[in-house]
């Protein structure tokens, strides 16, 4: 392949990364003015973030099927294309319902982006720069996640909360006439497959009942009744796949690839014990230390930044060292970060925990790139599209799952207390047991890291 179309790979998958990481975090902080301005609760505004997380995650892997049987570069070129039309639309919603639903196929056209951006990456270059890219990939995912609250608030703040869709249809608008024109054309599918329909109806079932079951088994008594539901799709969709000729996930990988599964596994558990980090410190810094929600913001992007600093050169280190080891590395040195954060109390100096911080960082870097490197080095290419589904999937369970004892946690020592009246002392209780908790998760982590080969 060129150097013409590698280049419009990677600016191609290294901006959707961005941008879709990018609407999300900068949403959250408008959140107060959309409800403001439709007079509707935060609990339903909060429901611009759930919709379109939920949609992303239930559709990325029956989408990445679909783009591995059909064409990756038309799926990818579609999901940007309907990112960018819900973006402009969104920027001129009159009511909060256009918005939620604008948000949930936002959610679809992400689900195309995440299910083929990896998989058309990696299939553009070499196998010995396969760690590089996806270390430029991975660094502008935490751009996105570190930039989204600081030009999210500059611009919910000078031109109002639409000017965000706006900016992220401009965006998406380039990269699609970026990715139309200069992506390489799709490979001639040489054999006929079934689509596992089937399959899909229980995987959307399982993901979509198990993600909002969990982010809102405190709070609700649908998530309750969904969750037991979610799981017993899960039971017959296992059931289902193992039997299936074709299916949309196949399991024999996991059976037969034990570094495949384990690989999954330590991404789960990995993100699983980290996301919440930022959310328990930011709590901490506000209400425990005092700091002004600005001055904590400004604290915590320490984490992110470093992560997208050191991601490309940790990428390029896992096609020289096995991803494996790197992997685990990482693992361990956000084990030792949780495990201190499950200490914090109302005395700890803050360069400690600026410190703590960056070591978390780098543990994440370590673990990132190199473990997406390690699981799609145990997949054949023709299964590239589903396998970075996949993994996306792991992080969204692993996102909400680590939300979800939070929630849990908080409900057992503080009851319906708001975060902002609880005191201090009850507050470090129930951020040491959360953080202990996370330490052990992150800990299983990196046995399972440790037992591939």
């Amino acid at each position: 392949m060129d150097n013409k179309k590698q280049r419009a790979t990677l600016i191609v998958v290294v901006v959707t990364a961005f941008i879709t990481t990018f609407t999300g975090s900068a949403l959250n902080l408008s959140v107060p003015d959309i409800g403001s301005e439709f007079q509707v609760s935060a609990q339903l505004v909060g429901w611009t973030v759930t919709a379109y997380m939920l949609a992303s995650a239930a559709f990325s892997v029956p989408f990445g099927r679909i783009a591995d049987i059909t064409s990756r570069k038309k799926v990818l070129v579609m999901g940007i294309l309907v990112f960018a039309l819900c973006s402009l639309a969104a920027a001129f919603a009159w009511n909060i319902q256009i918005i939620l639903a604008l948000r949930a196929v936002q959610g679809f056209g992400a689900a195309m982006i995440f299910s083929t951006n990896i998989a058309v990456l990696i299939s553009a270059f070499p196998e010995t720069d396969r760690g590089k890219v996806l270390g430029y990939s991975t660094a502008s995912t935490y751009i996105g996640l570190s930039a989204g609250p600081v030009l999210g608030g500059l611009f919910n703040h000078y031109f109002g909360w639409r000017s965000i869709f706006i900016l992220t249809f401009a965006v998406s608008a380039v990269v699609f006439v970026i990715a139309a024109k200069g992506l390489p054309k799709a490979e001639k599918k040489e054999e006929k497959v079934d689509y596992d329909l089937l399959g899909n109806l229980l995987y959307i079932t399982m993901i979509v009942c198990v993600l909002y079951g969990l982010s809102a088994f405190s709070a609700s008594v649908l998530a309750k009744i969904l969750l037991p539901v979610g799981l017993g799709s899960a039971l017959l969709f296992g059931r289902h796949e193992w039997r299936v000729r074709q299916p949309i996930v196949e399991l024999r990988l996991f059976a037969h690839n034990l570094s495949y599964t384990l690989s999954n596994m330590a991404a789960l558990m990995n993100y699983g014990a980290t996301f919440a980090i930022s959310y328990l410190l930011s709590i901490y810094l506000q209400v425990v230390m005092g700091y002004s929600s600005q001055t904590a913001g400004l604290i915590l992007v320490a984490q992110p930044v470093v992560m997208a600093v050191l991601s490309p050169y940790t990428g390029r280190l896992s096609d020289r060292i096995s991803p494996f080891k790197l992997a685990s590395f990482g693992m361990g040195l956000c084990a030792c970060c949780l495990l201190f954060f499950s200490f914090l109390s109302e005395s700890f100096p803050l360069w400690t925990i600026l410190a703590a911080l960056v070591v978390a960082g780098v543990g994440v870097a370590f673990f990132s790139s190199p473990n997406t490197n390690a699981v799609m080095a145990c997949v054949d290419k023709k299964d590239y599209s589903v396998a970075s589904s996949l993994l996306a999937t792991m992080r969204t369970i692993g996102h909400t799952s680590s939300m979800a004892i939070v929630t849990f946690v908080v409900g057992i020592n503080m009851g319906a207390t708001a975060l902002a009246e609880a005191q201090p002392q009850v507050l470090i209780k129930t951020m040491h047991i959360s953080f202990m908790i996370f330490t052990g998760i992150c800990a299983i982590g990196v046995f399972f890291s440790l037992k591939r080969k």
